[in-house]
């Protein structure tokens, strides 16, 4: 698997960024609605298993074929070049930085991203939850179950988790840059993604579509569940990758790291 030089990989990611940051308005809020809409594939995917497998959750068979699963959105999203949130808490972090762009340039590519992103979610979701469980391959008991999986717990906990997420994000935006070849990525893309799968962290764009799943599929998950979880696993999301990939790595890499 070759691999760029550290100081490569830098001047890739401020060029990324800033590229990104200085894009027109309309092009990258429909960038991130194309991304909002593609990820949902991901948690499809786990809820047709969780209907067609005899195993679910806590059963190590299910758990690997459910994390698996959610890695798809994310080879859609990343190798077809949409724009993600989550890696724009690095990539685009870097070029302001470096000192190259603006901090309100940042804000406006995540505010941008972010909508698109939520509002892709949200038309994948209207589109799965009216036409999946009339084909017989996916049933409201799976996404609720998903759902409960991200919403079932302590505040405290969506934000710690939710750096986590942010944190594996930033590694993903880093290492794919690294990377020289498609294979090498889907690798990356697959080994980082489905970590945060099988540990049930809380993505907010992946996130975003499972718990809507639960929302409008089951009673047991309210208006103030969602936005509970969306609140927090984003801003944990901006702390992981922001602070413990783009603040560190830019930091060892300017100094001299190699």
């Amino acid at each position: 698997m070759e691999q760029k030089p550290t100081r490569d990989v830098l001047e890739s990611l401020i060029e990324s960024g800033l590229h990104e940051i200085n894009r027109e308005r309309s092009g990258l809020l429909l960038s991130g609605v194309s991304a909002g809409m593609d990820i949902g594939f991901g948690p499809l995917l786990m809820a047709t298993i969780l209907t067609l497998s005899t195993g679910g959750f806590g059963d190590l068979p299910t758990e690997l074929l459910l994390a698996s699963a959610y890695s798809i959105g994310f080879v859609f999203v990343i190798l077809g070049r949409s724009e993600l949130f989550t890696e724009h808490t690095t990539l685009a972090v870097v070029p302001v930085l470096d000192g190259q762009a603006s901090l309100r340039g940042l804000l406006r590519l995540w505010g941008l991203v972010y909508v698109g992103n939520l509002i892709g979610g949200l038309l994948f979701t209207l589109l799965a939850v009216l036409l999946m469980p009339g084909l017989g391959v996916v049933t409201p008991a799976a996404f609720e179950a998903i759902a409960l999986k991200l919403v079932t717990h302590d505040l405290g906990w969506l934000f710690v988790a939710g750096v986590f997420a942010g944190w594996l994000m930033g590694l993903l935006a880093w290492l794919i840059t690294a990377a020289q070849e498609t294979t090498s990525r889907i690798l990356i893309i697959w080994i980082v993604t489905a970590t945060i799968g099988i540990l049930h962290l809380p993505h907010s764009i992946a996130g975003n579509v499972e718990v809507l799943f639960g929302l409008f599929m089951s009673p047991s998950i309210t208006v103030l569940d969602y936005l509970a979880f969306l609140s927090l696993a984003t801003v944990g999301n901006l702390v992981g990758g922001g602070v413990f990939v783009a603040l560190l790595k830019y930091g060892h890499v300017v100094r001299g790291g190699n």
